[in-house]
């Protein structure tokens, strides 16, 4: 996989944005990322970027969801870049790491973006996340692991999700945008 630099990353959004003309989030991402050299690290007050896995299962029809454990609610896998720029490498771990599993594949071009507050909670003030999302995919078992950052995991019908009112609003984007792709 290539190493993604700051500046590789902001030719990704920009061709994210040329392939979803309708993506909301590519300038914000883009000044961003121009802001502070920071950026990519926990420690930047205001935010920080994250990488996330739509972890999708071999047959494409489900997907891998974290019920996370300090949010609360049911998400994709995913967590802090912690200074690596390349975002597409920060799903690809985050996801071997919250779900044990391992022969996955990340796709290298940019799925989904998404700018989301983080309450506050003890010291740590609120902040903004401004996840890249990529698509990985299971190519061996799907047995996973419920690690420390869940209360569970579980596979998840992409077409119930895309439905689903409850859901994340993101979860439902992702899994329309997954539906169009795939067909």
């Amino acid at each position: 996989m290539p190493h993604t630099s700051t500046f590789q990353l902001g030719d990704a959004l920009r061709r994210h944005g040329t392939s979803f003309p309708d993506e909301p989030n590519v300038y914000g991402f883009l000044a961003f990322l121009a802001s502070a050299p920071g950026v990519f690290e926990r420690t930047h007050a205001p935010g920080h970027f994250t990488g996330s896995a739509w972890l999708v299962s071999a047959d494409g029809e489900r997907v891998l969801l974290t019920h996370h454990r300090k949010l609360g609610r049911w998400l994709q896998l995913g967590g802090h870049a912690d200074g690596d720029r390349d975002l597409s490498r920060v799903a690809l771990r985050e996801a071997e790491e919250e779900s044990g599993l391992r022969d996955l594949v990340v796709d290298p071009e940019i799925f989904d973006l998404d700018r989301h507050l983080i309450p506050a909670r003890g010291d740590e003030p609120a902040h903004w996340h401004y996840d890249v999302r990529f698509v990985v995919r299971a190519t061996g078992s799907e047995l996973f692991a419920v690690g420390e950052e869940s209360l569970d995991l579980a596979w998840r019908p992409i077409r119930a999700i895309a439905l689903d009112r409850q859901a994340d609003e993101s979860l439902r984007r992702m899994a329309r945008r997954w539906q169009v792709s795939a067909s």
